[in-house]
């Protein structure tokens, strides 16, 4: 990249850049190699608010790609990361799974029903009427309402599935309140990830393979960004954006040698 500051970190979205429904996607495996024998700060980053770094950090081996559990960023530990700076110490009715609850109880928040200081939407591959229910009546009943991520469908072997976003939409519906997105495209996911890395924007990229979520944040947070094309956006639909990427690359194998 022709920028006047040298890259010193970099952050890359986990699906569709590093793998796809579980597979690695060829040169993964060198980009977080070279990652890790060169030293540099790097995270990889999800929207999936499902699993636990560990979880991800088990599944990741399983396709190919070692990386340390600290190198994971999901939208469930900036949600935590949120809460925690808002409202330390407090308490929350969850609508998720292990990597949500689990990312809460590390902050010391207590899950509740009753009367909860906020109500916090995830991922979850089981949505029960009767929790969505609870969900309406605590935020109608004056709770604050947060959700891991706007995304309204992801990927399965079988198709697009509803994901957190047509949940949240639900909600909304019903409620008459919009929730706070924690996740990408929010760039506060993305400053919170700068946080982490110790990293200034300036001298660090972010690889997404989506336009609307990866690339924006990204842009917000004053990063260089570079779309792959081995996920959800495609090249002739670069051009029906406002903005743009610093660069467009096949796949993530091609910036292994900028490393």
């Amino acid at each position: 990249m022709a920028d006047s500051k040298p890259i010193e970190c970099w952050m890359t979205d986990m699906d569709g850049v590093l793998v796809h429904e579980g597979r690695l996607i060829p040169g993964a495996d060198e980009f977080i190699t070279r990652l890790r024998d060169t030293g540099r700060p790097f995270l990889v980053l999800t929207n999936n608010s499902i699993y636990t770094p560990r979880d991800l950090q088990f599944r990741l081996r399983n396709s190919g790609i070692d990386l340390p559990v600290e190198s994971i960023w999901t939208s469930a530990l900036a949600t935590a990361s949120f809460l925690d700076d808002q409202r330390p110490q407090g308490s929350a009715y969850v609508v998720g799974e292990a990597g949500l609850t689990t990312a809460l109880h590390e902050i010391g928040y207590v899950l509740t029903d009753n009367a909860p200081d906020y109500v916090v939407l995830g991922e979850t591959r089981t949505y029960s009427f009767e929790a969505v229910t609870t969900a309406i009546r605590l935020i109608k009943g004056g709770a604050r309402w947060v959700a891991t991520n706007p995304d309204p469908t992801g990927p399965s072997p079988d198709g697009v599935l509803p994901a957190t976003g047509a949940v949240a939409a639900l909600i909304s519906r019903a409620t008459g309140v919009d929730p706070y997105f924690i996740g990408k495209p929010n760039s506060l996911m993305m400053r919170a990830a700068l946080n982490r890395l110790e990293a200034h924007s300036e001298t660090t990229v972010m690889v997404g393979d989506r336009m609307d979520t990866d690339i924006i944040a990204g842009l917000e947070a004053g990063m260089r960004t570079v779309l792959v094309l081995t996920g959800i956006t495609q090249a002739e639909e670069v051009e029906r954006y406002p903005y743009r990427p610093n660069r467009v690359v096949a796949s993530i194998a091609d910036l292994v040698g900028e490393i």
